[in-house]
């Protein structure tokens, strides 16, 4: 049974350029490829859920553009419900302007947010009772910060299970994140919500006491090289990270919360989840480009029979 996901967030149109080096403040490098296609934290994540098994619905603003028209074709041809995905007459389709280091699989990214970051109220009140049927309800910070707060309201007085993953990082309130069953940050973002500065997983249950103490009972910690921390009702665990050829690092964050709630909507627990988002996020670094690299579910439970850990 395919579990019902709701994931509001950003769609913006990814135009990513690869070169053998990412160019200085000046600088102008002559690039090997480029590619333009779907993107946006909100729709990687859900394209990752969705390819991993779950009935996702998205929820997003696009322009009356052409742009737009690559977001429902898009989600069309993924299968994903679009009845929630409102059109904005008047601001574009939101960008993301990606330059990959192919050499060392780095990236730098500019996101102009576009529609998605102008949903009104009255777009989230249509979608309540959508999200009052979720399994899972996911976020993230790249769409207006009135939005995430509306739905996460109504996620809360409901109790459905309200997953934060807060990128791109800006300041958010505790109010906020009391609100949060489970909340996603990198090392990055974590630092900055919390003021504590990460380099080992120490550093990260120190980070995790903070969210704690602003109400959040979960904490998992995406630390890259180091792998995963992740704090559930007082026990912790670090998930180390998987072996595997990077070729482009873009859109791994989304993928593990992509894969992640897709597992917390099959009902296994928070560990067993991050396991699972943690093999999505190791898979989709395998190929070139955010929601086209996202893999199957197929691809994955046939990477984790092959790479079980002793």
């Amino acid at each position: 049974m395919r579990h019902d996901i709701v994931i509001l967030g950003s769609f913006v149109v990814d135009l990513m350029g690869r070169a053998d080096h990412l160019p200085k403040p000046g600088e102008t490098v002559k690039g090997s490829m480029f590619k333009l296609g779907p993107g946006g934290k909100g729709s990687n994540q859900g394209v990752a859920a969705n390819r991993a098994g779950a009935n996702v619905t998205m929820i997003t603003k696009i322009g009356d553009d052409l742009f737009g028209k690559v977001a429902t074709n898009f989600f069309e041809e993924e299968g994903m419900d679009t009845s929630y995905v409102f059109k904005d007459k008047e601001i574009e389709t939101g960008t993301a302007l990606i330059l990959v280091d192919e050499n060392t699989s780095q990236n730098s990214i500019l996101v102009t947010s576009g529609a998605c970051g102008n949903i009104k109220d009255e777009e989230i009140l249509k979608c309540e009772d959508k999200i009052k049927g979720a399994k899972v309800f996911l976020t993230q910070l790249e769409t207006n910060l009135e939005a995430v707060e509306s739905a996460v309201d109504i996620a809360k007085k409901n109790n459905i299970t309200t997953v934060l993953n807060p990128a791109p990082i800006q300041p958010i309130s505790d109010e906020l994140l009391s609100k949060i069953d489970i909340i996603t940050p990198n090392e990055v973002e974590a630092s900055i919500l919390t003021g504590v500065e990460i380099i080992n997983m120490d550093d990260a249950k120190k980070a995790a006491d903070v969210f704690i103490e602003k109400g959040v009972n979960n904490v998992i910690i995406t630390m890259g090289s180091q792998g995963v921390y992740v704090r559930c009702n007082g026990e912790e665990r670090i998930i180390p990270r998987y072996e595997v050829d990077a070729i482009d690092t873009t859109g791994a964050g989304d993928a593990f919360n992509g894969g992640f709630v897709t597992a917390l909507g099959e009902d296994k627990g928070i560990f067993e989840a991050a396991e699972f988002g943690n093999a999505v996020g190791a898979l989709s670094v395998t190929k070139i480009g955010t929601a086209p690299a996202m893999p199957t579910r197929d691809a994955i439970n046939n990477f984790i029979i092959n790479n079980t850990r002793n």
